[in-house]
């Protein structure tokens, strides 16, 4: 079975890593990074388009394709692979949408009665001035394309709204600030079932506390203990169930969630894996992964179930001095081994080779990921993998996972 991964970052590390596990297996990435490297063969692009990628596809003869990113899903790389006869684990160019336009999903939203924040759509900066004070604040704001996880402000007054709109600029969303906790679900759909993946819970803010402006996405957990069977199961119904009847959702489909006293709400739809939610999930699960992708790309998810092992697992994002702004690169990293050695696995999110050996090449850098017997266990040895690891200007949270320690009092293990 030949399998192609396409992404170069930690999520899709994570995923090259899990199906590295399949019995009989080659997986492919394209292009990869020096993580995946020594457990896949990575393809040189001679472009980053929807025919680079399908031409790797056929190159190669792949059995399947799994795509990480979401740059060419919007581009409509899934409706390319099947023109041409190839299996693909994503949604069509139009159910990408949900994640190319905030506008589009909200509409969605509403026409489907799925429940979300209060919002309204602006086109431009100075209809944006006039609505910004209308739910109050907090506010949000989102810009209404892609923009790598970083185009969503949460704005304490009026002045910080005003700032943030001269960055954000054009069309956008502005919408009422949620109080709850944020819970990250994933389910796997092949247009009519759906597989729901172990819930997880992203960090967003660079900084300790959720303070500062909003990443990509400083690190993750996946514990049981972060929904119950009933939440999980409103979510299933309310979001996903009709999500996917509406569109014909294929590939995963990612709601990030807002536990509300009001119960759940949808604060935005990905149409992929999150990053760095993939990590934990695949560092968690206990079963072959790959039955199940290939049961999605056929239509026939029906009966699969996936398997979780019993302690949570944790991810800490390592990141450039900087990030989410400007950012020096070609810093030389050390300690990898050293981490994996203490237990943890270290998943590539911006790396290179370079004049230095192993050096940064992105804002965020590594992803370090560990489990335990317990939720405290695992964030220990996780940050004992991230003390392990130096580059210069590394910067990561010391509070990943600590939410999931103050709901259940436990303390934290070193």
């Amino acid at each position: 079975m030949r399998v192609l991964v396409i992404g170069s970052g930690g999520r899709e590390h994570a995923l090259v890593w899990k199906l590295a596990q399949s019995p009989g297996t080659d997986v492919f990435a394209a292009p990869g990074n020096p993580g995946m490297a020594g457990i896949a063969t990575c393809l040189q692009l001679k472009g980053a388009g929807v025919a680079q990628l399908l031409a790797a596809a056929e190159t190669i003869d792949a059995d399947l394709t799994v795509v990480g990113p979401e740059v060419p899903l919007v581009a409509g790389v899934v409706d390319a692979f099947r023109a041409a006869g190839r299996r693909i684990v994503g949604p069509n160019r139009e159910a990408a949408q949900l994640e190319g336009s905030k506008v589009f999903s909200k509409n969605f939203l509403v026409q489907r009665n799925i429940p979300t924040a209060a919002f309204v759509t602006v086109e431009n900066e100075t209809d944006a001035r006039k609505a910004i004070g209308r739910f109050g604040f907090p506010v949000v704001l989102k810009a209404d394309g892609l923009a790598a996880g970083k185009g969503v402000v949460v704005a304490e007054d009026r002045a910080q709204a005003e700032e943030a709109l001269g960055r954000l600029r054009g069309r956008m969303v502005i919408e009422e600030f949620l109080r709850g906790e944020e819970v990250s679900f994933i389910a796997l759909c092949d247009g009519r079932d759906v597989v729901p993946l172990a819930a997880t819970q992203d960090h967003k803010a660079v900084f300790d506390g959720d303070r500062g402006p909003n990443t990509g996405g400083m690190g993750a957990y996946c514990d049981a203990a972060i929904l119950s069977d009933r939440q999980a199961e409103d979510i299933l119904n309310h979001v996903i169930y009709p999500t996917v009847e509406a569109t014909g959702f294929t590939g995963f489909l990612y709601a990030g969630m807002m536990m509300t006293v009001d119960g759940p709400k949808v604060l935005e739809f990905n149409v992929r894996l999150g990053d760095p939610e993939t990590q934990p999930l695949m560092h968690r699960m206990s079963c072959d992964f790959l039955p199940a992708l290939m049961a999605a790309a056929e239509g026939r998810l029906g009966g699969t179930r996936l398997e979780w092992r019993t302690g949570p697992s944790v991810c800490v994002v390592m990141a450039s001095a900087g990030y989410p702004g400007s950012y020096d690169t070609g810093k030389a990293i050390g300690g990898i081994a050293d981490a994996e050695a203490l237990g943890a696995v270290v998943f590539h999110a911006g790396t290179r080779l370079g004049a230095h050996g192993l050096e940064t090449a992105g804002g965020r850098v590594l992803g370090v990921t560990a489990g335990g017997d317990n939720l405290a266990a695992a964030i220990g040895h996780a940050y004992q993998g991230v003390e392990a690891i130096h580059f210069d200007g590394a910067h990561f949270r010391g509070d990943i996972g600590r939410k999931g320690l103050e709901r259940h009092k436990e303390p934290i293990q070193s």
